[in-house]
């Protein structure tokens, strides 16, 4: 199963990002969306699991989305949160993979069984941080993320 992750776009949806999410089963967006029209652009790819970020906060499109969403992917449950200082301190042990943006810098670190994943940000380079996602090949056995420069 071939998943895109992508955080922080604040309304600015690449079409090397587009490109790159081609062909994905489903895509999850980690926050800070920036407008409906990313959320419509992005369903026509894939099945979305979205949660708000904080710059989405108060904008009415954004009222009706979770502020953390917990789902499978097939057979790996999955914490989504905006910001990694919202994942509760102690996870249940079911959960396998936490996905997080807000903070621009990509990361892929494994904590035991656990895989925490920052795609970084697929919109407006902040400082001089890369601009990127992620995409995973999710197995029931294994996950394996890699992480997609979106400019050179």
């Amino acid at each position: 199963m071939k998943i895109g992750v992508i955080s922080d776009t604040h309304g600015l949806l690449r079409a090397e990002a587009c490109a790159a999410l081609q062909g994905c089963e489903r895509i999850i967006h980690a926050g800070d969306i920036g407008s409906l029209d990313i959320l419509d652009q992005l369903q026509s790819i894939a099945p979305l699991h979205v949660v708000r970020g904080n710059n989405d906060l108060g904008a009415p499109w954004a009222e009706p989305l979770a502020d953390l969403l917990r789902f499978d992917l097939n057979g790996w449950q999955t914490l989504l949160v905006h910001d990694i200082a919202d994942v509760p301190e102690v996870l249940d042990a079911d959960i396998k993979l936490v996905i997080t943006g807000h903070s621009h810098k990509p990361r892929i670190e494994w904590r035991g069984d656990q895989l925490y994943l920052n795609p970084g940000s697929a919109g407006r380079r902040r400082f001089k941080l890369p601009v990127t996602l992620a995409l995973l090949e999710v197995l029931e056995s294994s996950i394996e993320p890699r992480l997609v420069s979106l400019l050179e």
